[in-house]
């Protein structure tokens, strides 16, 4: 039988970590510069928002999956789905009237909406620290010295790859909103414009869905902003804005 373990000697560090993340957005520290408590708490407040807001997808995702496995299985008739519950439950031997019929939309609508939670989601995760990192070395140092490698490596690394992102982003989604004309001049046809997906028969317009590459990078710069700030709080305070 494995020892008992002391819970006062278990490592804590990653929990501590994650502890500085559990405030509400805007719950700030006094003694933060005012000018520096306005932005962070709109631009975590806005991502709380968001991100609260996006989770929601997952309704239309799973639901999207669950009738396509019922489609495939009983096919797209509502009233033979229960007649075929019957029939197999009682054991009859009357024949199936079950037509197989797998959409051809849940595919795309599978991939589309969770192409668009992960990244409007994306500044979300950072505000709530849940983005993968490297604890075993960052986790042994001081908050003053978390705080500094933090500053640094937001003004540099993450800044300028977010830029990035969203700089290409947006020209992935303009490149396939431009290509191609309306089908007329009613208002709701600039949606109905541009290139179409080629992966199945239903080929739906996926300019809609890449505008969330360059949102979703534009809602994880500024929130690179706010924990810029925080650790700027950090490393001139010596101890995280808890």
């Amino acid at each position: 039988m494995a020892d008992d373990v002391d819970p006062n000697k278990l490592e804590i560090a990653d929990e501590l970590i994650a502890e500085r993340r559990s405030a509400l957005p805007g719950e700030l520290p006094d003694d933060m510069n005012p000018k520096h408590r306005a932005i962070i708490g709109f631009i975590d407040t806005l991502n709380d928002k968001v991100g609260k807001t996006v989770c929601w997808l997952i309704v239309p995702l799973c639901l999207s999956m669950v009738y396509e496995v019922i489609a495939r299985k009983f096919g797209i008739v509502p009233s033979v789905w229960w007649s075929e519950l019957v029939r197999v439950f009682s054991g009859s031997d009357a024949p199936s009237e079950i037509i197989p019929a797998p959409t051809m939309w849940a595919y795309d609508i599978s991939r589309m909406v969770y192409g668009a939670m992960f990244m409007l989601g994306a500044g979300y995760a950072l505000s709530r620290g849940v983005h993968i990192r490297a604890d075993f070395l960052y986790r042994n140092w001081s908050d003053r010295t978390q705080g500094i490698v933090d500053l640094i490596l937001y003004c540099t690394l993450f800044t300028i790859g977010m830029l990035g992102l969203m700089y290409s982003g947006t020209e992935y989604w303009w490149g396939s909103f431009s290509r191609g004309s309306s089908c007329s001049d009613q208002w709701y046809c600039f949606f109905l414009r541009g290139e179409r997906a080629g992966d199945t028969a239903w080929m739906p317009y996926v300019h809609p869905v890449r505008f969330a590459i360059p949102l979703g990078a534009f809602l994880l710069l500024i929130q690179g902003l706010s924990e810029g700030l925080k650790s700027w709080y950090a490393a001139t305070r010596g101890r995280w804005p808890v």
